[in-house]
């Protein structure tokens, strides 16, 4: 399936050993990875991050829910793969995965679908189109980074603070000052968990001309983003050491450069106006620069947006506009996302997210793996 700008290969629960135990190795032959050549010519893997990804879909037994979704972020060229968070793109092709499957009764002309996100415990609504019976994927609307339209998918991400980490703010701050970071030095950082945690840091701080792509595939910078992540990582519980984060902490959590708007080319060779969006945006993922935006990084940076003094709210609060939607200048365009946060005395709560996104089915039939991984 093919959600948002991710793909992923899905699994019905029912379809895979009883013991889950074995699901990793078994995920590993089916994406191709480990390659160290970083092409996964051995599996359905598309080499990088965003396309090696699964996801396992179930019934939901709890009648709070009408679907289990469970998702995998798979290393391309490690023996690794990270359950700790979600995807927000993948998320957008649960319910149409869970229709076009039998999963989950569809209600024309729209279906609403509670999806239990099992990594963090948190429900997700999906708004989908129906059409004879099942998901329509055909429609007029438009994501940057993917050719074409589709029938939009709206995502609401119900309470979504406190993914990982149980809270909004892990570390209790709005913004966190890190000292002797290698390479780095001194760097103000905010680190928010919602949909997945992340690391907030500013172009400007880091001396980055955030209109030049190149500069995110130095082999000094991609050092310098990690060494900040992997700080982060540890201050959230992900790792004992830095060292150990950069290696078994690899998704969580993501690293993302933000800066205020300027005009700027899109890898496509578009044109984004300053005034075309509310902040600039850069995602590391898996060590690499996301050619779009991870729709749980879009979902963290607008609530962060709504937190005074936090590194996203520095560059973003004048230029928020006023329905609470925020634009975000990505490398291959701009995505919007609500959010509705509420402030409790010096604490912050973050009550829903919404995305927009479409999705679709790419290929269907049987995947083979090794035997004896059954």
């Amino acid at each position: 399936m093919r959600g948002g700008t991710s793909r992923a290969v899905f699994f019905k629960k029912d379809d895979l050993p009883a013991n889950s135990d074995t699901w990793e190795a078994l995920f590993l032959a089916a994406l191709g990875s480990p390659d160290a050549t970083g092409r996964q010519i051995d599996g359905l893997g598309g080499g990088v991050s965003s396309n090696s990804k699964v996801a396992v879909i179930s019934r939901s037994a709890d009648p709070q829910y009408d679907i289990v979704y469970y998702f995998g972020q798979v290393a391309v060229d490690a023996p690794a793969v990270d359950f700790a968070g979600n995807c927000g793109n993948i998320s957008s092709a649960v319910a149409p995965y869970a229709i076009e499957e039998g999963l989950v009764s569809a209600v024309e002309p729209r279906s609403s679908v509670r999806i239990h996100q099992f990594n963090t415990d948190k429900l997700i609504i999906a708004e989908v189109r129906v059409k004879d019976g099942t998901f329509d994927e055909s429609g007029d609307y438009a994501i940057p980074g993917i050719n074409g339209t589709g029938s939009r998918v709206t995502l609401h991400f119900i309470d979504p603070g406190g993914s990982i980490t149980d809270k909004l703010l892990p570390t209790g701050n709005v913004e966190d000052i890190l000292e002797d970071v290698p390479g780095v030095g001194t760097v103000a950082c905010s680190i928010v968990d919602a949909g997945n945690p992340l690391a907030f840091v500013k172009a400007d701080d880091l001396g980055i001309d955030i209109r030049d792509f190149s500069l995110f595939a130095e082999a000094q910078m991609k050092r310098n983003l990690e060494a900040i992540r992997a700080r982060a990582a540890v201050m959230l519980g992900c790792a004992e050491d830095e060292e150990k984060a950069s290696k078994s902490s690899q998704a969580v959590p993501k690293i993302a450069v933000v800066s205020e708007p300027v005009q700027y080319r899109t890898m496509g060779g578009e044109t984004i106006d300053g005034a075309d969006a509310d902040l600039l945006i850069r995602c590391m993922s898996m060590g690499v620069l996301h050619k779009a935006l991870p729709g749980t990084a879009a979902i963290c940076a607008a609530g962060a947006a709504k937190i005074a003094g936090s590194v996203v709210h520095q560059v973003s609060a004048a230029n928020e506009s006023e329905h609470g939607v925020l634009r975000f200048g990505h490398p291959s365009g701009v995505m919007e996302a609500a959010s509705e946060v509420e402030q409790r005395n010096r604490s912050f709560h973050y009550r829903r997210a919404t995305i927009f996104r479409t999705a679709r089915r790419v290929m269907e039939g049987n995947l083979l793996v090794p035997a004896d991984l059954f």
